[in-house]
């Protein structure tokens, strides 16, 4: 069944990114497409396929180099991400987190994005925004990057635009 896409970016990807003083039409168009693309907006959490959890589908290597090797040198930035983190869960399991918590699991996925210091597409290209989700976000695809984009068009159409529109 997955998330409400409408209620994904006004309860959680919009409040995030404002958070994160990060917010822009582009970075929410964005996140939302790539929680389609990788999980059908939470359809799946954790799949067979892919050691990737959470709507995003991060890895746990991912999120250590997110903490490792970026974070670290942003000290108010991780301070801000780190406030999205359950207090106890996060010392003890800090991956279930990506799992579990839709807020922070977003600040990771919006910050796989903002390593790569890349100018976003625009909010309303999604074949833009799948060239750019198979760039920064999943390199490892089997499909290439123009694939990759029509491949982020279609789910986005779907799970987003489709399920708006039908909820409207």
């Amino acid at each position: 069944m997955g998330i409400c896409a409408e209620e994904l970016r006004t309860l959680v990807i919009r409040p995030t990114l404002k958070h994160l003083g990060e917010w822009s039409p582009a970075a929410e168009n964005l996140l939302l497409g790539t929680a389609a693309q990788e999980s059908g907006l939470g359809f799946h959490l954790k799949q067979q396929h892919h050691r990737g959890l959470g709507i995003f589908q991060i890895r746990p290597q991912t999120h250590r180099r997110i903490w490792d090797d970026y974070l670290v040198h942003h000290p108010d930035l991780a301070s801000s991400v780190r406030g999205l983190a359950s207090q106890h869960e996060f010392l003890s399991n800090p991956h279930a987190e990506l799992a579990t918590n839709l807020s922070y699991t977003t600040a990771i996925a919006w910050m796989i994005y903002r390593r790569n210091e890349k100018p976003l597409p625009t909010a309303e290209d999604t074949d833009s925004m799948g060239r750019h989700w198979r760039r920064h976000f999943q390199r490892n695809s089997h499909l290439s990057v123009e694939e990759s984009a029509q491949d982020f068009t279609k789910n986005y159409q779907q799970f987003v635009q489709r399920r708006a529109a039908s909820a409207a």
